[in-house]
């Protein structure tokens, strides 16, 4: 058996940028932010942060467009795909993203106190509807 599974929690880097690769086809990527600390022998605090690639399609890149912003603390929940390409030397280049399938956001209201749309117990996910036809490869962005 197989599992290709990913759940982070963590803080947007940068407002998601949306781009359509056909009329009806939206994608929109973003870096999203993953921060641990510990204390080392001498008992100094050291706090490091890992950067992940996200990207979301169809209904779910409209909804990140419309409601995620730089620094908003997210649930972000998919997969792992790596890239590979030649460069124009002929060397191999990997970009490793998450392909998300869901996200919920984490903080309860934006800055005017109007609660999101999703943290409301009504609906505190997001799907895509099951009737959609899957996303093109992630070698296929044209960015």
């Amino acid at each position: 058996m197989n599992l290709n599974k990913v759940m982070l929690i963590g803080r947007l880097g940068k407002k998601p940028e949306i781009k359509y690769i056909s009329e009806n086809l939206p994608v929109t990527k973003f870096s999203l932010a993953t921060s641990e600390a510990y204390k080392d022998k001498e008992g100094k605090k050291i706090e490091t942060t890992e950067w992940h690639n996200i990207i979301l399609w169809r209904g779910l890149a409209e909804m990140a467009e419309k409601y995620l912003d730089k620094g908003k603390l997210v649930y972000i929940e998919g997969k792992i795909k790596t890239r590979t390409w030649d460069d124009k030397d002929g060397n191999k280049k990997y970009f490793t993203e998450i392909v998300a399938d869901n996200f919920i956001m984490l903080d309860k209201k934006d800055d005017s106190g109007v609660p999101h749309p999703t943290s409301s117990p009504e609906r505190n996910d997001i799907h895509e509807t099951p009737d959609m036809p899957p996303a093109p490869e992630s070698d296929d962005l044209p960015f």
